[in-house]
């Protein structure tokens, strides 16, 4: 089954740590650093990211700037409501608060290091501030102020306010290290003190399909775009996911968890990239073997019933290509020689303007990063609102979901029954076994799975429409910032401004 619009159709020297923060929920973003700022695959084409991210910003604010002052009711001038539409784009496009600390710390070795970070907040119109935690190298301030933009609009897009994920360098046990510190210190007399962060681990009041969620929102992302018969067509392939191909850059988190659920729903990888080697398979590669293998190994390369990619993998053949590592990897240099109909941005910022323009004429649909990799920050989101009601999903509803279905069947069967009599014997129900895989009440992790399929499919329908709506054609990202601005705007224009 497949839709048209929604209608169902058949047929090195320092380090430097960093944290993003922005509402709606602005991102909060620690990082380390030391680097000549970016890895960008092309230095011809190497934008600023947080200049990068502001140039899509403007954009998607051109684009809806008149619809915006239309939707003004007040009596003011055309001419007064048009520089208050411009003076609350203004407000929503600059980071607002920007930290910069450094702090010794001594090695084992006897050596004194200073550690260099940085803290941005985007915007405050929602709060708490969200964003993640990177440990890393190759930082730098520019790059933590895009990625507390970046997650002020992926949370508008997603409609989700909550506090500080894992992202580079960092899992559970960072979590729990940083929620463990606030709560025995800061936050002692505060009951709520370990929803101060999350991707945290269950024991600690983690949430169960965090770690893959990120992942599984890419899944999730694609598979409602790669439904629709619309979309599908302008690019000439048929609609779903089964026998599709992809191709991944970033064999990470994100990068693992998209190729198990793509692989699940009948797509097939044949080659994944990372910055040791590639693999390449055209037959298929098992994502659970090349997991293991690289558990073992440390590294993808050499993966048995595979060969060596030679050249650049985001260059292979496929029909969906995952850039899921690092940003600027799609540039002016390279724009031209993807091969992929689809590319599904898992990573925050792959895609270069010039880039992003050139697939634009070449009808190749890009899935912009602030929709595609927001499966984190939602379920993020629903582990945050599990830590400030102090009980898990479904505790409460479980043993009622369960009884009240056993309780229904039994009703079926009496009233078979009492119509066409028990001569040969009691009449025997047998439920599916889709209904019986849920006869026994939702999980937490059924609940969060529902929720995170539910929020991808409800966002990407927003965003279709704003693309037929402005007639946007495959320019998903304006569509996007499009929505992301106008929830912004709406509360701010609501809220109001305090001017000194």
């Amino acid at each position: 089954m497949y839709r048209y619009f929604g209608e169902i159709l058949t047929r090195g020297a320092g380090r430097a740590l960093g944290s993003g923060g922005s509402v709606h929920a602005a991102p909060a973003a620690l990082l380390l650093r030391h680097r000549g700022y970016s890895q960008a695959v092309d230095r011809d084409d190497d934008p600023n990211f947080f200049t990068m991210v502001e140039g899509f910003f403007d954009r998607g604010a051109a684009m809806v700037e008149d619809h915006l002052v239309e939707g003004l009711k007040t009596r003011e001038s055309a001419e007064q409501k048009r520089k208050r539409v411009r003076g609350i784009l203004r407000v929503i496009k600059p980071c607002n608060h920007v930290l910069s600390v450094c702090f010794p710390i001594r090695k084992d070795s006897g050596e004194w290091e200073v550690v260099e970070g940085y803290r941005a907040q985007h915007s405050q119109h929602r709060t708490p501030c969200k964003g993640g935690i990177r440990y890393s190298n190759d930082v730098s301030v520019d790059e933590v102020k895009a990625l507390a933009s970046l997650m002020t609009y992926k949370c508008a897009v997603v409609a989700c306010f909550v506090k500080t994920p894992p992202y580079m360098s960092t899992g559970e046990r960072e979590m729990s290290w940083i929620a463990d510190t606030y709560a025995t210190t800061l936050g002692h007399n505060d009951i709520n003190a370990y929803a101060c962060v999350t991707g945290k681990p269950i024991s600690q009041g983690g949430i169960h399909g965090r770690i893959s969620a990120t992942g599984r929102g890419v899944f999730h992302g694609i598979e409602n775009f790669i439904n629709e018969a619309s979309y599908m067509s302008q690019l000439g392939m048929s609609p779903g996911l089964q026998d599709k191909t992809f191709v991944i850059q970033g064999f990470g988190n994100v990068g693992l968890h998209s190729m198990r659920y793509l692989h699940r729903s009948g797509a097939k990888c044949i080659g994944i990239g990372e910055m040791d080697g590639n693999i390449w398979n055209p037959n298929g590669i098992n994502p659970k073997e090349l997991e293991d293998y690289k558990l073992e190994h440390g590294t993808i390369v050499g993966f048995p019933d595979s060969t060596v990619y030679e050249g650049s993998i985001l260059e292979a053949d496929c029909d969906i290509l995952i850039p899921a590592a690092s940003e600027k990897q799609l540039t002016k240099s390279n724009a031209h020689k993807i091969k992929a109909k689809i590319i599904a941005e898992g990573a925050n910022g792959p895609t270069t303007p010039e880039a992003d323009r050139i697939f634009l004429e070449r009808n190749i649909m890009v899935i912009p990063d602030m929709y595609l990799n927001a499966g984190g920050v939602t379920v993020s989101y629903f582990e945050w609102l599990k830590n400030l009601n102090h009980v898990s999903y479904g505790r409460l509803t479980f043993k009622y979901e369960r009884d009240s279905n056993y309780h229904l069947l039994m009703s079926v069967q009496e009233s078979l029954e009492r119509k066409f009599g028990k001569h040969g014997g009691a009449i025997p129900i047998v439920p599916t076994s889709e209904f019986q895989a849920r006869v026994a009440g939702a999980s937490e992790k059924d609940i969060v799975h529902s929720g995170l399929a539910f929020t991808m499919e409800r966002s990407a329908r927003q965003i279709m429409r704003t693309a037929n709506q402005y007639d946007l054609g495959l320019d998903l990202r304006t569509a996007a910032y499009v929505n992301a601005i106008e929830k912004v705007f709406q509360v701010y224009k609501e809220a109001g401004l305090t001017f000194t």
